[in-house]
């Protein structure tokens, strides 16, 4: 049979290729092994192996997360930290973009937030990061406070963080998102 240039699988229902990326995506806990490349993507995304918040270091690498896996390659990770009755995600990190692998992540970490008995999902982002800005929105969460002039503090402490970022925006100012969680029906 001749293919007369359709692309492979374009004679597929829509959607198809989404349910079978759901099927064949999966999301674990983060172990041992995954630790080092955990703090490998934390360099190389945020310009060091540790990560600022509210003036808090948090070092993802020990941090409690998930990963998110096609077949044997690593294509997300997501770390978050639990004091009291709120959950900060500390660092979403989806190599694939915009096929649902943030949103699994997103989803394993507010089921551990529930069950740990929070009730508030929070986390910071930059200015300039519009994709993560619109993520979080997307999925619940709300701006709760603005820092401006932020990340003038934050590169006195780390001075690798760039002052351009994403779409050639000045980094300047940090936005807080939060998501208020249900709790889990009692059972």
């Amino acid at each position: 049979m001749e293919n007369k240039g359709k692309a492979l699988g374009s004679e597929l229902p829509a959607g198809f290729g989404r349910l079978f990326r759901d099927i064949s995506m999966q999301v674990k806990d983060l172990s041992d092994d995954d630790r080092v490349w955990v703090k490998e993507r934390t360099e190389l995304l945020f310009g060091g192996d540790f990560v600022l918040s509210r003036s808090e270091v948090h070092d993802p690498h020990k941090l409690p997360g998930f990963i998110a896996t096609e077949g044997r390659e690593r294509i997300g990770l997501i770390t978050y930290s639990i004091v009291g009755d709120t959950c900060e995600v500390v660092t979403v990190d989806a190599l694939c973009q915009f096929i649902g692998v943030g949103t699994m992540l997103l989803e394993k970490v507010e089921q551990a937030a529930r069950e740990e008995g929070c009730t508030k999902l929070w986390t910071i982002t930059t200015n300039d990061r519009l994709d993560a800005q619109r993520f979080f929105q997307k999925r619940g969460f709300f701006i709760s406070d603005i820092r401006l002039g932020t990340m003038t503090k934050i590169r006195l402490l780390k001075p690798s963080v760039p002052r351009i970022g994403d779409y050639g925006i000045p980094v300047r100012d940090e936005l807080e998102f939060e998501k208020v969680l249900a709790p889990l029906p009692s059972s």
